[in-house]
């Protein structure tokens, strides 16, 4: 039975090593690391399951690594590119930066702030791609780069 369980406990830090100043690796790059080691032994000759045992994974997944190996090289079995691409590329990631920096009043808001709906509606009329909320929050925290800024809330009636 192939887990996460039995790999994460295979790559816990060791008492020498936990103390040290390198930073923990993500899930994706311990991944990589695995892989990478599994191609080194593949090219000592060490069968699949000396390596599934010395790495810490499933036989099926260093047989899986070594038919990827055998018919690409060294790199193949390297981590690919996963996920749906962005609705936006960077050109037009930067018209949007460019529309969103002249302020939301250029944009015909009556205040110059900015929410996700007039940011949504900016990126339509730049784009003419549609956003989810979340997708403008990923946009604008992620790719532009700002952060939530809150105005002040003061009395109207303050001396």
């Amino acid at each position: 039975m192939c887990g996460w369980k039995d790999v994460w406990v295979a790559y816990r830090p060791s008492p020498s090593t936990a103390g040290s100043s390198l930073p923990p690796l993500s899930r994706p790059q311990l991944a990589d690391a695995r892989r990478v080691r599994a191609v080194e032994l593949f090219e000592d000759g060490v069968s699949n399951a000396e390596i599934a045992r010395a790495i810490g994974v499933c036989s099926e997944s260093v047989r899986r690594w070594r038919r990827v190996w055998e018919q690409g090289g060294a790199s193949a079995p390297r981590r690919a590119a996963t996920g749906r691409p962005p609705k936006l590329d960077d050109t037009q990631v930067e018209r949007v930066r460019a529309a969103l920096e002249q302020g939301a009043q250029a944009h015909g808001f009556e205040a110059d702030l900015w929410t996700l709906e007039r940011v949504g509606t900016v990126v339509t009329r730049a784009t003419g791609v549609v956003l989810s909320r979340a997708s403008m929050w990923r946009l604008l925290t992620g790719r532009l780069g700002w952060s939530l800024q809150r105005p002040e809330r003061r009395a109207v009636e303050r001396d």
